[in-house]
């Protein structure tokens, strides 16, 4: 995908080298956005190869989202891709679908008085088991979109400042928002985080399959997916290795200015493996640049098709998916800076 590789090229390019809470220092630039046309087919990258255990992977991460779980332990078994900020028992103290569709209701005590908020009658609200109330905004948003597509308060937040300040890792795709242009719903994500080697692939295919689920329950058809990342990044490695490219960016960028041709990164990815030192021991491909300018350099291939069946928010099946005509280059191997 085309929108893909100049994001990662205008990251490498224009980006800065920034140190940040994993230890594993960045290039990162400020407020990136592309758009994808969804109706030119399913945005999986076929600059690597993302089927396999990787489209399971991200498949089953979006049926946790949808069920509204604050846990992970039907997840895990089939996928470790939150095991690291998980506890023993699965939960985790930020969950993403938790406050899709369970986003907490102040307590009446908790409430001003000039405020309006819905009581324990109203048809997005439930009462949990312990009393409290939640509401569901993708509910809302569905049935908004029945009711009153052309509604410019179709939100979804996943960020809830109280818990972001203590928890472990807080949204890093924090909010979105739908929105209807004729027969077209169109989304548009904001990312506050963005890891641009392993997270960004997914999160493109994960809120491109959100839209479509959420445009066939309401009879639309998918339109564009819009992307906007605050801090998007690429890891560039640890100690020695993350040092060099902060003395080295300028030299970096000034090669990357004279790529014309998608084989002129290779050239550029060759002189930086002969001259950046070594990754130590057990930091291999914490440096993601390398294996960015070899993805660079790889033409993109048509997009496979995705067919979702009757699928809904609420009655989402991995099994009712088929994934068509996929083909993509090798894999590339990342490592994750946690």
């Amino acid at each position: 995908m085309r929108q893909y590789l100049d994001l990662v090229d205008a990251v490498l390019s224009g980006g800065t080298h920034k140190p940040n809470r994993t230890g594993v220092d960045t290039i990162s630039s400020f407020s990136e956005h592309y758009e994808v046309d969804l109706r030119e087919g399913f945005p999986l990258l076929t600059t690597k190869k993302m089927d396999g255990y990787r489209w399971n992977s991200m498949l089953h991460e979006v049926a946790w989202y949808l069920s509204g779980q604050e846990h992970i332990r039907e997840l895990r078994e089939e996928t470790k891709i939150w095991d690291a900020w998980a506890d023993e028992d699965g939960h985790l103290d930020t969950a993403y679908g938790r406050f899709w569709r369970r986003y907490p209701v102040p307590d009446e005590d908790a409430q001003l008085g000039s405020e309006s908020w819905p009581d324990e009658h109203h048809r997005w609200v439930t009462e949990e088991d312990d009393g409290r109330r939640t509401f569901d905004q993708l509910q809302y948003v569905v049935d908004t979109l029945s009711d009153a597509p052309n509604s410019r308060r179709l939100v979804v937040n996943a960020w809830h400042p109280a818990n972001a300040a203590v928890s472990t890792l807080p949204p890093c795709h924090y909010s979105f928002v739908f929105n209807v242009q004729g027969d077209r719903l169109n989304c548009h994500l904001t990312q506050r985080s963005g890891d641009v080697a392993l997270g960004v692939p997914f999160n493109i295919a994960a809120y491109a399959l959100l839209t479509k689920i959420v445009a066939e329950q309401t009879g639309f058809e998918p339109g564009t997916f819009a992307h906007t990342v605050v801090d998007a990044h690429v890891y560039c490695g640890r100690g020695e290795r993350g040092k060099w490219y902060a003395d080295n960016l300028a030299d970096l960028q000034s090669r990357l200015a004279d790529v014309e041709k998608r084989e002129e990164y290779l050239a550029v990815k060759e002189w930086l493996e002969s001259e950046a030192p070594a990754e130590a021991d057990g930091d291999e491909r914490l440096d993601h640049v390398p294996g960015l300018l070899e993805q660079c350099s790889r033409e993109p291939l048509e997009r496979p098709t995705l067919e979702i069946g009757d699928a809904s928010i609420d009655d989402f099946s991995v099994a009712d998916l088929e994934l068509r005509e996929y083909d993509s280059h090798e894999g590339l191997r990342f490592a994750v800076a946690e």
